[in-house]
């Protein structure tokens, strides 16, 4: 039995969809915790067990997690928290005990890179998520942490402004090149970790695309996609702040990812190379997440 949590989110959907196709013919039952099953496809519904409610409830975890020998753990956004500790450890902690009581095997968890730079102890969400790894990784489970480098995907919430503008934003230096990774290579990462039963002890998997290309580059590309000019307009941190005050976003959560974007310019991916043997390599590049991805969300399609 394998557990998935957040089932509708954008890794773990895409998780879930190929474990559908791939568990069967290995053995494996699924089940996933979500707290609205009604946003799980019709056909999904009928091929998974399903638990009901969230998966940082002890009392939710004790029903998802009996028979269970792997389990594919995300922590869920959580801007409104006191705290980033309470966001992610807090958030796992019950999940960390749970494990040992219903003898869990394996655990594959999505985290950052950073871990062992000089900026790992002050980079706001980065920070905490390895806390959580540690956290996961002192419970005696079989631990591996997915450690991420930025999400391609995180594009799509500027869909607006490229549509309505040719312009998207961001902190980095336009000529820095920069990894990022697209969530269907994250899942497919952990697809291969969740099948595969010899892995044992704790241990990080940086997870990287094929390719670094610096702002600018990504402008070209998706102007070229898109049939229309894109342009890159860095924000300064002071004005990336400004932004999060101006929405009303909790402080903690602000503060949190104004250092992980500072963190991110001052080398918190610079850790991880492609020559490293634990590396996993996605293979979607930018211009192929672009046509099959973007270009769908900003024409409306």
């Amino acid at each position: 039995m394998i557990l998935i949590t957040t089932p509708t989110g954008a890794i773990g959907s895409q998780v879930l969809r190929s474990l559908l196709d791939e568990a069967p013919a290995r053995g494996e039952a699924l089940r996933v915790v979500v707290r609205d099953p009604a946003k799980l496809p019709e056909e999904v519904r009928g091929r998974v067990d399903v638990v009901t409610g969230s998966h940082g409830d002890a009392a939710v975890l004790d029903r998802a997690l009996d028979g269970v020998e792997a389990v594919f753990w995300v922590v869920p956004p959580d801007p409104a928290a006191a705290s980033l500790d309470e966001a992610y450890s807090g958030f796992t902690r019950p999940a960390a005990k749970a494990f040992a009581t219903h003898g869990v095997r394996r655990v594959v968890g999505v985290s950052s890179v950073g871990r062992g730079t000089p900026v790992a102890g002050r980079a706001g969400l980065v920070t905490a998520s390895l806390a959580m790894d540690d956290l996961i990784a002192g419970s005696g489970v079989a631990y591996r942490a997915l450690a991420c480098a930025t999400f391609t995907d995180n594009l799509l919430r500027q869909a607006g402004p490229i549509r309505e503008r040719g312009v998207f934003s961001d902190t980095v230096p336009a000529d820095r090149p920069e990894a990022t990774v697209a969530t269907a290579d994250i899942a497919a990462a952990a697809v291969r970790l969740l099948l595969d039963r010899e892995w044992s002890g704790t241990g990080e998997v940086p997870v990287l695309g094929p390719e670094e290309l610096t702002a600018d580059e990504r402008a070209r590309i998706l102007s070229e996609v898109l049939g229309r000019a894109v342009r890159y307009e860095p924000v300064s941190l002071e004005d990336y702040a400004a932004g999060f005050a101006a929405r009303g976003v909790p402080e903690a959560f602000a503060t949190g990812m104004v250092d992980m974007m500072r963190a991110r310019n001052e080398g918190l991916d610079a850790a991880v190379s492609r020559t490293d043997a634990n590396v996993f390599v996605g293979g979607t590049t930018f211009r192929e997440w672009c046509e099959g991805v973007l270009r769908g969300v900003v024409s409306g399609a």
